[in-house]
């Protein structure tokens, strides 16, 4: 069945619990694009004191103490939002969703965002600072966290994942949404053209 477009705005029945908010955001503030920064420099909206980049954990951290086979479990789907915008408006569209959902109760670390063509600008200014820090922010879940076509295989799912169809024609959205939608725990929210989207969901069912 297509999905229908809706309004932007994340619906209470969607997101499950809600946790405290970890970045005491009052009203929704633009997402700035990132500019240049010293390794010393905390990132923009981390919340807290602290280094800005944590020792990689030993362990993977996972958000919640999940059973060993968590696949034997019969998981109900995810909630799904659609958000009309067009190709170029896709991250503005996505960044908007997650200002929404931070707004709303949800922890930064429950969020995951990808996208289907060019990176968002948080995922170039992370990686500037090499794979291996880039992944242990990933391992620490304590932030949002933005991973492009190439590497949505190796994110791990989150309860919240936003999707920005920001690619053109031969893009990878019908790869990347089948991905998404499994690694949504309660709520998957696609931005972009519906009629893409939707082309992109049959095609790969």
């Amino acid at each position: 069945m297509p999905l229908i477009p809706e309004e932007p705005q994340i619906h209470e029945s969607a997101q499950g619990p809600r946790a405290a908010s970890a970045t005491g955001r009052t009203a929704p503030t633009p997402r700035p694009v990132p500019g240049p920064r010293s390794v010393a420099a905390p990132r923009p909206g981390r919340p807290g004191p602290g280094p800005a980049r944590p020792a990689p954990p030993a362990q993977r951290a996972h958000g919640s103490a999940a059973p060993a086979s968590p696949r034997k479990q019969n998981r109900s789907a995810p909630q799904i939002q659609l958000i009309p915008a067009s190709a170029e408006g896709a991250l503005d569209a996505a960044g908007e969703a997650v200002d929404l959902l931070l707004d709303s109760g949800r922890a930064p670390g429950e969020i995951l965002v990808l996208t289907t063509g060019e990176q968002h600008p948080w995922a170039a200014h992370e990686l500037s600072f090499g794979e291996n820090a880039y992944w242990a922010q990933h391992d620490a879940a304590d932030d949002v966290f933005y991973a492009d076509a190439a590497s949505v295989g190796r994110a791990s799912p989150r309860p919240v994942v936003v999707v920005a169809v920001n690619g053109d024609g031969g893009d990878d959205t019908p790869r990347v949404l089948p991905v998404a939608l499994g690694h949504a725990r309660a709520l998957l929210i696609l931005c972009g053209d519906p009629k893409r989207i939707n082309a992109a969901l049959g095609a790969s069912a």
